[in-house]
């Protein structure tokens, strides 16, 4: 599998910038297929960095209703990977 097809976006919230800050753990919305090994190894060929560890978390899709119309949004896998100490991704560091 393409390691840009595995990592789709990162995700940015408050919640991930201050794991970022904390405890050096980044947050990524992945591909539903990935496992753990392939998302560790995308991370680390994409960004040069070390990981320490990789947790996921299957997100469930909300449903939303415009007056009788209901619909659901997608699910998708969330990736949160840990650095190693003095690990860090610049791409992260402007925002």
């Amino acid at each position: 599998m393409n390691y840009h097809a595995i990592i789709k976006r990162p995700i940015v919230s408050e919640k991930s910038t201050m794991q970022k800050e904390v405890s050096n753990q980044l947050s990524f919305e992945v591909d539903r297929k990935a496992n753990r090994i392939e998302i560790k190894k995308a991370i680390q060929s994409l960004f040069s960095v070390q990981v320490d560890g990789v947790r996921t978390l299957q997100i469930k899709g909300k449903y939303k209703q415009r007056g009788r119309i209901i619909g659901k949004r997608r699910d998708w896998k969330k990736a949160i990977v840990t650095l190693k100490p003095g690990e860090r991704i610049e791409f992260f560091e402007g925002i």
